[in-house]
């Protein structure tokens, strides 16, 4: 008897002890440093601090679900950044769709509301990749799961509005966020998204390069490109020494001869992608009587020769596995160039994708967001570039739409922005943006960025991609 009441005795200052622990451990404060707060939350891990004035910013690693509808069946890093300004701010929510830069910078959402900015890798870009990789799981709603998954981590901390953008296919990613979590952003800016509801129509492609700039200077690019590929034998050799000299081969594309056209044709596309009407005059003026070293460096400044290399198309897997799956490709007409000199033309996805990775094009996924974003737009805007040729297919808006536009910037390519509209669009853009953010009223009237320009933080960069094939 008296053992059992030790042992009851026992028992009971026992439960006692957890009881003060657990009351001491909940008595705990919260962390207040940014870096603790955000490495609080399960599944976060640092890469990196970096110092910038005014500015804390963090790579970061996030635990993600491999399938968001299978949580349990696998996880990976996925990096991101944060570059933290005040919790009191907006934040803006930025993906480019690719690789994610580890570079302190600041899009122009960011410095127009004068906010935080959290960054995402676009699932599968490396190291941002499962491993195994199971490439069925590279669709636009598993990425856009990867963004809800992270706003609502990070809301708790920055509770203040939420601007999602990005730049063409980080348009399109912003796009398609916004279509499968409507009720997370307070607002979307996109920048130049293609839009290729029909992936085999692609008739406003052939009318976009029969009208941009001006006659001289599509005469002029038009001549480079049937020049190089009726010169394509000694073009060819050149490419041969050049790829041996680098080490480059071609086993994902097939062979040199294909890397070679698909490089020639993407010439006039990447001109007008990135170029002014103003670089014109950096085209050969005469394309027959300019030598071969002309007609080279002019395709390869614009184009690329490395490109279409298996060392140069790998980093671009993810991105031509979804073009191929979901996203779509345009094609185009070579009315300037007869038959005879092109042997494959635009190639399709499939051809930049090593053939172990099975692909098959789902034509349903872009007709779906097409219909939502016309129809249940709500705090959208996408801003295109009047000679960008990915604007030829764009976001459109219905009757449905609510507070949302499309607005073109005169004269701009693949890097047009909102600094870049008419002065009248500009207000009105720059306006809503901020009342998007849930700023005072008193800065939305005025309609002007609330950030200083910042010339390293607010490099405005061209979205670089590969063009798209069918």
């Amino acid at each position: 008897m008296r053992k059992a009441l030790r042992w009851l005795l026992a028992l009971t200052v026992l439960i006692g002890t957890l009881s003060t622990a657990g009351a001491a451990t909940a008595a705990e404060p919260e962390p207040t440093d940014i870096k603790d707060r955000l490495l609080s939350i399960p599944g976060m891990s640092l890469i990196q601090e970096k110092p910038y004035p005014g500015y804390r910013y963090f790579v970061l690693n996030y635990t993600q679900p491999v399938d968001h509808r299978h949580p349990s069946a696998g996880t990976f890093q996925q990096r991101i950044t944060v570059l933290h300004k005040d919790a009191s701010r907006p934040t803006v929510f930025y993906t480019g769709g690719y690789n994610v830069s580890t570079t302190p910078s600041r899009r122009e959402p960011t410095q127009i509301v004068d906010g935080n900015q959290v960054s995402m890798e676009y699932r599968y870009f490396t190291p941002s990749r499962p491993a195994p990789a199971d490439w069925s799981k590279l669709d636009i709603w598993q990425a856009a799961s990867d963004q809800h998954r992270i706003f609502k981590a990070l809301k708790k901390i920055y509770s203040k509005n939420w601007i999602s953008t990005g730049g063409s296919k980080g348009g399109m990613t912003a796009t398609y966020y916004e279509r499968f979590y409507p009720h997370d952003m307070d607002g979307v800016v996109a920048y130049v998204a293609p839009n290729d509801v029909v992936n085999d129509e692609d008739s406003a492609y052939d009318r976009f390069f029969a009208s941009v700039g001006t006659k001289e200077c599509r005469d002029r690019l038009n001549a480079v490109q049937r020049e190089a590929l009726v010169r394509r034998e000694p073009l060819e050799k050149k490419y041969e020494a050049y790829a041996a000299e680098n080490g480059y081969t071609f086993t994902t594309i097939g062979s040199l001869d294909r890397a070679y056209e698909a490089v020639v044709l993407d010439y006039v596309w990447g001109f007008w992608q990135y170029s002014l009407l103003s670089d014109c005059d950096t085209i050969p003026a005469n394309a027959t009587t300019a030598t071969d070293d002309e007609i080279w460096t002019s395709i390869d400044t614009i184009s690329g020769f490395s490109f279409y290399t298996d060392q140069g198309l790998e980093p671009y897997t993810p991105y031509y596995y979804q073009a191929g799956t979901q996203l779509g490709a345009p094609t185009i007409n070579f009315p300037h160039i007869e038959k005879k000199y092109i042997r494959y033309g635009y190639q399709p996805p499939r051809n930049f994708v090593p053939r172990d990775i099975s692909m098959r094009f789902q034509p349903w996924a872009m007709r779906d967001v097409d219909t939502w974003v016309k129809h249940n737009a709500r705090h959208m805007l996408f801003v295109y570039g009047q000679n960008d040729p990915w604007g030829a297919e764009r976001f459109r808006l219905g009757k449905g739409a609510k507070d949302s536009y499309v607005f073109t910037a005169p004269g701009l390519n693949h890097g047009a922005n909102v600094a870049g509209l008419t002065t009248d669009e500009k207000a009105l853009a720059t306006a809503r943006i901020l009342d998007w953010a849930g700023v005072s009223s008193t800065a939305v009237a005025q309609a002007k960025p609330l950030a200083k320009f910042d010339s390293k933080l607010d490099v405005r960069d061209v979205e670089r991609e590969p063009a798209l094939r069918p």
